[in-house]
């Protein structure tokens, strides 16, 4: 089975944290200038390579509509800098300290949806010393990730409306294929969505969850169950579950593309704000995900569709981005974080391989009923191995218990 992809991840090793993102203005002057051009339809950067150091670009908005430029870690995942709200006609800057690796350039007019003209950019030569200031250094973690999470909801906004339109048409099988696929933008920032009040309920909760709590069954798995009504039934016997009308598709359909755009709204408002410690617990939460009693490791989270690896992926994804933003802060504490960051990088890796042994976002991943419990036993023990350590992450960032 073949999907369309959100945004492509390559499998990384090693250091992710080459670049760090926007510096102090005193370094613009002696930064490369590098040309961007944002049009309606491209992303063209003047050139695709440059040596280590200070790089300027900037970014010309050509097209009519509001802009937003992107530079992306190696997993193309990870913001590593970035400026946004550029104007038709107006140019920005963005200034970085380039670090030798792998990037991907992208531009994102009417800032929603995947971005346009994502291409490769290569920085050369040697690692350029950084100024030893933590707060510096935090504050381009905590804008980084911030961008990362708003760039996730602004992309979760059409894929749902895509998933929904199919859905409401009564295309099955198309509902049934993106289902999975339209989860991943949510399921890599899902801590942030819990920040919101009743966002996460309406749009996350499982039915039994959301009956525990008296509240109205909305949101993924509602349209889940009556995607897979047969599975449902099976599960559920003893109630009388019948297949909604076309009305009632609709109402669902509806509610979880308003759901889903509050917390865009949320996320895009002036008064969002993340931190360093919402950061680094929130990749520990990300895991605990996948662990919980209802959560993908039991094959609880999307009990009639049983699409849960594509969940415990992105889950794992968003864990690793959280933990790339904040990593050279880690390394930096001594040999306490020179050890966990050399353990963390190792065992992020091995549950990636791990998980892509069931499959991939391209070619999907097999539906979990059919891993069994020795297999899933080998998962679990992997995510022990990746999770204890990761639990050390606020502690070491901040010198606090997490």
């Amino acid at each position: 089975m073949k999907h369309r992809r959100l945004l492509p991840t390559l499998a990384t090793t090693g250091t992710l944290v080459m670049l760090t993102g926007c510096v102090p203005n005193n370094t613009g002057a002696d930064a490369l200038a590098i040309a961007v051009n944002s049009t309606a339809d491209d992303c063209i950067v003047d050139t695709a390579t440059a040596a280590s150091g200070p790089i300027t670009f900037t970014v010309t908005n050509s097209g009519d509509k509001i802009t937003e430029f992107y530079i992306l870690a190696e997993d193309k995942l990870r913001i590593v800098g970035e400026v946004e709200n550029i104007a038709a006609g107006v140019s920005r800057d963005l200034t970085v300290i380039a670090q030798p690796g792998t990037y991907y350039t992208v531009c994102k007019p009417g800032m929603i949806g995947d971005g346009l003209g994502q291409n490769t950019f290569t920085v050369t030569g040697e690692s350029v010393a950084l100024s030893d200031n933590d707060q510096q250094a935090a504050d381009d973690a905590v804008a980084n990730y911030t961008a990362y999470v708003k760039t996730q909801a602004s992309e979760l906004v059409p894929h749902v409306q895509e998933f929904v339109d199919a859905y409401t048409a009564g295309d099955v099988k198309k509902a049934r294929e993106l289902f999975p696929i339209v989860r991943i933008n949510y399921e890599r920032i899902e801590p942030t969505a819990e920040q919101f009040g009743d966002l996460d309920p309406k749009i996350d909760y499982r039915k039994p969850g959301a009956e525990a709590e008296g509240i109205p069954f909305t949101g993924f798995h509602r349209i889940e169950m009556d995607l897979w009504l047969d599975e449902a039934k099976a599960r559920y016997p003893e109630e009388n579950l019948t297949a909604l009308d076309p009305a009632g598709r609709r109402t669902v359909g509806e509610q979880l593309v308003a759901d889903v755009t509050a917390l865009y709204d949320d996320v895009h408002s002036a008064d969002f704000q993340l931190t360093l410690g919402d950061i680094t617990n929130g990749a520990i939460s990300l895991l605990d995900e996948i662990s919980a009693p209802d959560g993908k490791l039991p094959g609880e989270e999307n009990e009639f569709g049983h699409t849960d690896l594509y969940d415990f992926y992105a889950n794992v994804e968003g864990a690793e981005v959280a933990y790339g933003n904040v990593r050279d802060i880690a390394l930096g504490k001594g040999q306490e974080g020179e050890d966990l960051t050399a353990t963390l990088d190792k065992q992020f890796a091995r549950m990636k391989t791990l998980l892509e042994t069931y499959g991939n976002y391209d070619d999907g991943f097999v539906f979990y009923n059919t891993v069994d419990q020795e297999a899933r036993n080998v998962l679990g023990a992997q995510l022990n191995a990746l999770s204890e350590p990761l639990a050390s992450l606020t502690h070491t960032v901040l010198g606090v218990g997490s």
